[in-house]
């Protein structure tokens, strides 16, 4: 069984066992989530798709550790003006396990 999740902007496709990198919403370590958008969920005898989300099926996921991601570097600057400014950011992320997917 198989689904496809939105979550934090972005969709991922997960199966029970599967562990998966999200963005940081508010849970903590040894939480467990309850994901609400489910694109698609089912297998190859019996596959849903939502118009836009799927409602009689529910994703469960364990949250493993809190950490942050790599950090992502950025430049502005302006040709012939003596100006350059570097920055950088590093988003907080949760590591989550896919604990059930039931339909």
């Amino acid at each position: 069984m198989l689904a496809v999740i939105k979550t934090g902007g972005k969709q991922y496709k997960v199966k029970e066992g599967d562990k998966i990198e999200i963005e940081k919403n508010g849970s903590k370590k040894g939480d467990v989530i309850l994901f609400k958008e489910i694109l698609l969920a089912g297998d190859e005898n019996d596959l849903r798709v939502g118009s836009p989300f799927l409602k009689s099926v529910k994703v469960e996921g364990e949250v493993l550790n809190e950490k942050k991601s790599r950090k992502v570097k950025t430049v502005k600057h302006k040709a012939k003006k003596r100006y350059l400014v570097r920055g950088g950011h590093r988003q907080e992320i949760l590591e989550v396990k896919i604990t059930g997917i039931t339909v």
